[in-house]
């Protein structure tokens, strides 16, 4: 019993012996620290080691590599770089918000870094990802457009008439409209033809804005005034652009708002005749008649006239 008793008391010392053996007491930080777990003796070798990780696309260790000069370094100059490793880790791994907001980091941090464009460009592409973005929790969908508006939002934040500006704007917009909030998304893209009215994206924002009215005005079953309003956006669009690419389609959009307007006149007729309201009912459909005669809303007003005028009503 007692050689037992000295065999695990020997065992249990040279087991905190070798435990303790890790940690190492240190005057300047008066910590114990580990030396696993301590960087390397300067910012660049440690820069060195956490780029090693990530040529080799082992990122999760690179990530922690990258993280811990930016923790033991924080003034170095190697600080931003680290950080902006560390968004490309994530990205790697598929953390596109995580990523984003490393890169934020840098602007935040390290307002002077020669990272500055890089992370506008990857904090855009990151956007870009999201809008993609589809996980499936519990049997219920996630999407990655909210984020992606926000981080839209911040590079515009980050550098106004910088380089990925106005495209980001543009696509606010468009994310907007995407999801069917026309009424969101106008102003939006409103932003681009008033603050980069030189930019690429300034024409199809106009584009754009017609558009939305366009879908607005399908949701209306009688009033005309939206339909009218998109129209004439169009029309707009059309005269100030008459060799743009997208007036052409803006010359179909306006005769499918034509047609709109024929079948939403022709509706308001059949109301009034399923209320007896023969003589209100006459009126809208000679209109459709003599307004849009190319429709097929027209041939089926002339056939209502024709058999109201059968029953002499």
């Amino acid at each position: 019993m007692i050689k037992w008793l000295i065999f695990v008391i020997l065992a249990w010392f040279a087991l905190s012996q070798a435990s303790w053996a890790f940690w190492i007491w240190t005057p300047e930080t008066k910590k114990w620290t580990n030396p696993k777990f301590a960087p390397k003796e300067s910012p660049q070798e440690q820069l060195n080691f956490a780029k090693s990780y990530y040529e080799a696309k082992d990122y999760t260790t690179a990530y922690n590599e990258f993280k811990k000069l930016v923790k033991y370094y924080v003034d170095a100059v190697e600080a931003p770089e680290a950080q902006y490793y560390m968004g490309l880790c994530l990205e790697e791994m598929g953390k596109y918000y995580e990523a984003y907001q490393a890169y934020q980091k840098i602007t935040d941090k390290y307002p002077f870094s020669a990272r500055t464009d890089n992370v506008l460009q990857r904090e855009y592409i990151v956007a870009q990802k999201l809008l993609d973005y589809r996980n499936k929790l519990i049997g219920i969908e996630f999407t990655g457009e909210n984020a992606a508006i926000e981080i839209f939002k911040k590079i515009i934040d980050n550098a106004p008439y910088g380089k990925y500006a106005a495209a980001s704007q543009y696509k606010i917009g468009l994310t907007y409209k995407a999801k069917g909030f026309f009424d969101e998304a106008t102003p939006e893209f409103q932003k681009v033809v008033d603050n980069y009215p030189d930019s690429e994206w300034a024409e199809p924002a106009k584009f754009q804005i017609a558009l939305c009215a366009a879908k607005s005005s399908l949701d209306a079953a009688y009033d005309q005034t939206l339909t009218q309003e998109a129209k004439d956006k169009f029309a707009e669009f059309i005269k100030t652009h008459p060799d743009a690419e997208l007036s052409q389609e803006a010359v179909s959009r306006i005769v499918e708002l034509k047609d709109k307007e024929a079948q939403s006149n022709y509706e308001i007729g059949l109301f009034y005749e399923k209320q007896k309201a023969y003589r209100s009912a006459k009126i809208y459909y000679h209109y459709v008649i003599k307004n849009y005669s190319s429709s097929a809303w027209a041939q089926k007003s002339l056939e209502k006239l024709q058999a109201l005028e059968r029953k002499r009503l």
